[in-house]
């Protein structure tokens, strides 16, 4: 298969914490093997991941083995039919969305994968960048202004 897998691990506000950008022929829980490890390592108060049903089976255990992380997976209600935004899945879904704003991350330009995690940091890095100049903006604006 042709194409591109982009595993993220966002905060609970959605901002990235590490990327892992492997081949779509990667599953997820090959991918998270790979990425869970590096973010224990970088962050050490990292306690519980949640995660969609592609990181199912015996991946939960060997998560709370070996790192010591709690790993809930988030299962879509069987009973419901069309879009229902989940629990605590929602907020890596809005990651990817902001991520596609940027136009470099819309189509798979890159060669390689360490420059496509590059391209997906520095999206990041841009948009952090923005909200805090827009806060600061706003900041500046509601100072009293100094009597001439």
């Amino acid at each position: 298969m042709n194409g591109r897998k982009r595993h993220l691990l966002t905060d609970t506000l959605g901002l990235l914490l590490t990327v892992l950008v492997t081949p779509a022929s990667t599953t997820d829980r090959d991918g998270a093997r790979t990425l869970l490890p590096t973010a224990t390592g970088r962050f050490r108060r990292l306690a519980r991941v949640w995660a969609d049903g592609g990181y199912t089976g015996h991946h939960t255990d060997w998560t709370t083995q070996h790192l010591g992380l709690a790993l809930d997976i988030v299962r879509r209600p069987s009973d419901v039919q069309g879009f229902q935004a989940l629990p605590r899945r929602w907020v890596v879904e809005r990651s990817f969305a902001w991520l596609l704003r940027s136009r470099r991350l819309v189509r798979d330009y890159e060669r390689r994968t360490d420059t496509s995690e590059a391209v997906i940091r520095w999206s990041m890095i841009a948009l952090m960048n923005r909200r805090l100049a827009a806060r600061q903006h706003l900041r500046h604006r509601s100072l009293p202004r100094p009597a001439t």
